[in-house]
């Protein structure tokens, strides 16, 4: 069997088209993933094929939300990155993105910077902090065309955390597993407060991830409120919208 061979049928049918050097590219993450992976804790799921679907692909499932050509200048960032998914998976597929992997965690920041040198990859940068904190900063607030979350917090919370650093015209996109129906109705008085307007909810249709798999996609129609996000903690603890 050739190396990446699942990962690169699932992303032909999202009609992306893994080059052999970007094969190789995923086959050294998954290797730097696994090693990394014995002396912290970046994920519970390990086995080579698993690792191709649950993480790989479906972190380039993103692109189901995007709008081709994605055009010069077309900037990302990754709110709390973890082990780097989904951003590094969509930089390998996508390697004209300028990406940045937000992570709270300084080991995992410094496992960031390892496979960012490691895979060779330009344009890329970690940035060791938390969200409540770097969205307050001119570099970072509202400067991205696209931010993204995978497995960080509930909606009503990531979206105080995430739509910040999303430019005007820019989009969030939460991926998100299971029955999300309460959790997207939770979140909406959260939404219209930082700026933002429910799209679309996609769902990721794979034979190969059998479980149910969202893309909540949320437009940036307005500047985030200069008091969002509030100090770390409180978007968590107490989520934009609910009774306290």
């Amino acid at each position: 069997m050739s190396i990446m061979e699942k990962l690169a049928a699932g992303a032909g049918k999202l009609g992306l088209s893994l080059t052999g050097q970007q094969l190789a590219q995923f086959e050294i993450y998954y290797q730097e993933l696994v090693a990394y992976n014995q002396r912290m804790n970046l994920t519970a799921i390990t086995e080579y094929e698993e690792v191709q679907l649950k993480h790989f692909l479906d972190s380039l499932s993103v692109v189901l939300a995007l709008e081709p050509p994605l055009g010069e200048g077309f900037s990302l960032i990754d709110v709390g990155s973890g082990a780097g998914l989904p951003g590094i998976p969509l930089k390998i597929a996508l390697p004209e993105l300028k990406l940045v992997l937000l992570e709270a965690t300084a080991k995992k920041a410094a496992f960031l910077r390892h496979v960012k040198d490691k895979l060779g990859l330009d344009e890329v940068e970690v940035v060791c902090g938390r969200a409540e904190d770097i969205a307050h900063e001119a570099g970072y607030r509202e400067q991205f065309t696209l931010v993204v979350s995978r497995a960080v917090a509930r909606l009503a919370t990531l979206v105080e955390l995430a739509l910040p650093f999303c430019a005007p015209g820019g989009r969030f996109i939460a991926q998100k597993k299971g029955d999300i129906t309460r959790e997207v109705a939770d979140a909406a008085r959260a939404i219209e407060l930082v700026g933002g307007e429910l799209r679309e909810i996609k769902g990721v249709d794979l034979e190969e991830l059998a479980d149910a798999r969202w893309l909540v996609i949320i437009d940036k129609v307005a500047p985030t409120p200069q008091q969002y996000p509030r100090r770390p903690g409180i978007p968590a603890k107490r989520p934009l919208g609910r009774s306290i």
